[in-house]
């Protein structure tokens, strides 16, 4: 069975989780028929996946059942068979789809910040401000002290201490990690030598935190911290996170307009959806942002679950659905990059 994709599809604990189990209400599984789908993956998307999830096992009484374990981790299972579908930040490259045969479909769902977060709290009021070169030399162990004459030449406004900084970076496969490491790599020629971008990297320094959670209570919890985690777990946290200065120079605020502008160049109509947006030109452009995916068969081995994955994709590109995402800060999808996934769904 072709994943196809139907034009009318069906048809919103915010605070971030480690795993999303929609039960819907009672004998929702027998009104479809026992459906329940499985998936794993990205830690980044879960608080709208398991919003979505909720949502639509509620209205059509499937269960999707969500492991949030990091990318890594969902690209392994998605390629091992073990899960109905896999949810990544970073997508699969060429070797990773040669191992599926092809098999599979990388499908936008949102777009979302990573956002440099840090527990300082010698620094209050405006947010400080990061630049990219900077940002990787302390990631790469070079600036050790907040009060660095680089980070205090971006922030002249602040009383930065003289405190030890504690890195903080994941210690699994993780989408997150490839956003991060992406946008280093094109603002770092050293960073991209020496380090370089993927889901899973050798950090020269820091504390390992597993998935988005991990990073958010490290930093939390270590005086003098800096990390990386998505908008939303610094928000639900009531952590800081800075500004970061961006392609045309400038430094912005991360938000839904300024990572929705990140996404405003236009996609070719042959794309496989798996392009990068960091480091964006748009001058009012967050350049930490990215596409999120799911990881689907075109052929599913179990042509049943492909059926109501199929649906359910088809009612998260919806608008009731996609207005969701804004409620967790993440940005809705451009309504072109909704069209061109539909298209490119209903021809496989």
């Amino acid at each position: 069975m072709t994943l196809g994709l139907v034009a009318s599809a069906c048809g919103g604990g915010d605070r971030p989780s480690s795993r999303a189990d929609t039960t819907g209400a009672a004998g929702a599984s027998e009104s479809a028929g026992g459906a329940a789908l499985t998936g794993a993956g990205a830690t980044f998307p879960n608080p709208i996946y398991t919003k979505w999830f909720d949502a639509y096992a509620k209205q059509t009484g499937v269960r999707i059942n969500y492991q949030s374990i990091g990318s890594g981790g969902g690209i392994r299972q998605f390629t091992e068979g073990t899960v109905d579908f896999g949810a990544t930040d970073g997508p699969m490259n060429d070797e990773q789809i040669k191992a599926v045969n092809g098999n599979v479909l990388h499908v936008p769902t949102v777009l979302g910040a990573v956002v440099v977060t840090y527990n300082l709290p010698e620094v209050s009021g405006a947010p400080l401000r990061f630049d990219g070169a900077t940002l990787a030399d302390v990631f790469l162990g070079r600036i050790t002290k907040w009060n660095d004459t680089r980070l205090a030449a971006l922030n002249p406004g602040a009383k930065l201490p003289a405190k030890d900084i504690i890195v903080v970076h994941r210690s699994d496969g993780s989408g997150t990690s490839f956003i991060f490491t992406d946008y280093l790599a094109k603002v770092s020629p050293t960073w991209k030598e020496k380090v370089g971008s993927a889901t899973s990297v050798q950090w020269p320094i820091g504390l390992g935190g597993k998935g988005n959670e991990g990073v958010t209570q490290q930093v939390k919890q270590s005086d003098g911290a800096i990390g990386y985690v998505e908008l939303i777990y610094a928000i639900s946290n009531d952590l800081p996170y800075g500004d970061v200065k961006n392609a045309a120079g400038e430094f912005i605020r991360p938000s839904l307009k300024s990572v929705s502008a990140a996404a405003a160049e236009r996609l070719p109509e042959d794309t496989d959806f798996r392009v990068s947006i960091t480091n964006a030109k748009p001058a009012d452009a967050y350049p930490i942002s990215s596409f999120t995916w799911l990881l689907v068969q075109p052929q599913p081995r179990d042509p049943a679950k492909g059926e109501e994955l199929r649906k359910f994709i088809g009612w998260m590109l919806q608008p009731e659905a996609q207005r969701m995402a804004a409620d967790l800060h993440y940005a809705p999808l451009p309504v072109p990059v909704i069209e061109l996934v539909q298209q490119r769904l209903a021809a496989k």
